[in-house]
């Protein structure tokens, strides 16, 4: 049997005090959260999408996807930086959008803690896709901040959480916002923002009380505006976006993204631009990118065995092209020069409309030491082996002595220390 009355604490309405809270000033939150989040879903989903997971198992993390893979397309190579702008947008509007989302779960927090917990099948729902909102809120928006800042401290593949924990608070937010969507309306209507935005802390009143339970029974004075605490929140987000949006940008930009992760550029000159993976740290040996190197090319009953001579002496091609990960940065446009992977696919007899091609590299530890190109990123011209970059040969750490480039791909997925191609396979 429950109390006659909720327990002392959070869960008595005049606990909290905040004359703000209300429907309206939440509404406002909401109507930012509603677009913003939608456009971070949808490319959160194309960003997977970009990995090709319904291709093989090697490009695919998040395994027993069933139905939640619908969606899935052949990723295109045009134009070039698709992939980069869809992480820039991705990432930088995730950051932009943390202090809206911590003012609105600031705005509600008294409905966490409503007393009955329960009062009826459809208050239950809302109390339960209110829970799993606000947790999968946390978790989505920490484990990508985690991410970007190249800390995988996760209990197992950053990909795998990311993405279920995406359609769990997807779905969550749906729920809500059918609950919620005609409240959000006639709050918003019920007060001009242009008078909020003139309305300074003396003048600042509750709203009147109603029926959400945000509103105050017994409100403090107000010690700031409605106008205060959107300028803020405002402000918190212009200045995220300020120190974040250069690591897509890029170049000169980058200096400026001070929450990007740092040190990984190895200095100057033409290799001198971001790498994740030094070749220290996924085990390459000195060995296994030296004299003895060779690249195996195979096809349908055919094989090719290549020095790095070989490959340097076949017909050469320069691409233009970034690399851009999944955490969000991206470099500007580097010169690559290397052989393009129709001609190597020419090598083992496949000349017209070669297929996809199952790419290893020499790694021993990591993420991604193999991955499976699709037949339309091999035939795009721009689609390398790259053996050097801006006119000089590669560096260990950025891939020597050859690495694929390919447009629009994850930066993953550009494969270092490649070993081998066999085309027609998918692992």
């Amino acid at each position: 049997m429950l109390a006659a009355g909720p327990p002392p604490g959070p869960a008595r309405p005049e606990f909290w005090r905040s004359p703000l809270r209300g429907p309206w000033l939440t509404s406002v939150f909401g109507l930012v959260l509603l677009p913003g989040i939608t456009v971070v879903f949808a490319t959160g989903l194309l960003s997977y999408a970009a990995y090709n997971p319904d291709l093989a198992a090697v490009n695919d993390q998040t395994p027993d996807k069933g139905w939640l893979g619908f969606y899935l397309f052949s990723w295109p190579t045009s134009p070039s930086w698709l992939y980069r702008l869809n992480q820039g947008i991705h990432v930088t509007l995730g950051i932009v959008l943390v202090p809206v989302l911590l003012a609105k779960l600031w705005s509600v927090i008294p409905k966490l803690f409503s007393w009955p917990p329960i009062r009826s099948p459809a208050q239950a729902i809302e109390r339960l896709s209110l829970l799993l909102l606000v947790g999968g809120a946390l978790f989505e928006f920490a484990t990508g901040i985690l991410n970007i800042q190249l800390h995988y401290i996760f209990p197992g593949s950053f990909y795998t959480l990311h993405y279920y924990g995406a359609w769990v608070f997807i779905g969550a937010f749906v729920v809500h916002v059918v609950f919620r969507v005609p409240v959000m309306v006639r709050a918003l209507r019920s007060r001009r923002l242009r008078t909020e935005l003139r309305t300074g802390a003396a003048g600042t009143l509750p709203e009147p009380l109603d029926g959400t339970g945000l509103v105050s029974p017994r409100p403090a004075p107000a010690t700031v505006s409605r106008r205060g605490a959107l300028t803020v929140v405002g402000a918190g987000s212009l200045v995220l976006f300020a120190v974040t949006v250069g690591q897509s940008v890029g170049g000169w930009w980058r200096r400026t993204a001070l929450l990007a992760p740092h040190g990984q550029e190895p200095g100057n000159g033409p290799n001198g631009f971001q790498i994740n993976k030094t070749a220290a740290s996924v085990g390459i040996r000195p060995a296994d990118i030296g004299p003895d190197w060779r690249l195996t090319v195979r096809g349908p009953g055919r094989e090719a065995v290549l020095t790095l001579d070989q490959l340097r002496r076949l017909p050469q091609s320069t691409a233009a092209l970034p690399i851009a990960c999944v955490e969000g940065w991206s470099t500007p446009d580097q010169d690559w020069t290397g052989v393009r992977l129709t001609d190597l696919a020419a090598l083992v007899g496949l000349t017209d409309n070669p297929p996809d091609v199952f790419v290893e590299s020499v790694e021993r530890g990591g993420s991604f030491a193999s991955t499976v190109l699709r037949d339309n990123q091999v035939r795009d011209a721009r689609s390398l082996l790259a053996l050097r970059v801006n006119g000089a040969d590669l560096s260990p750490d950025h891939g020597y002595p050859a690495r694929i480039i390919v447009p629009a791909n994850p930066g993953v997925h550009n494969t270092k220390w490649v070993t081998r191609l066999t085309f027609g396979a998918t692992g």
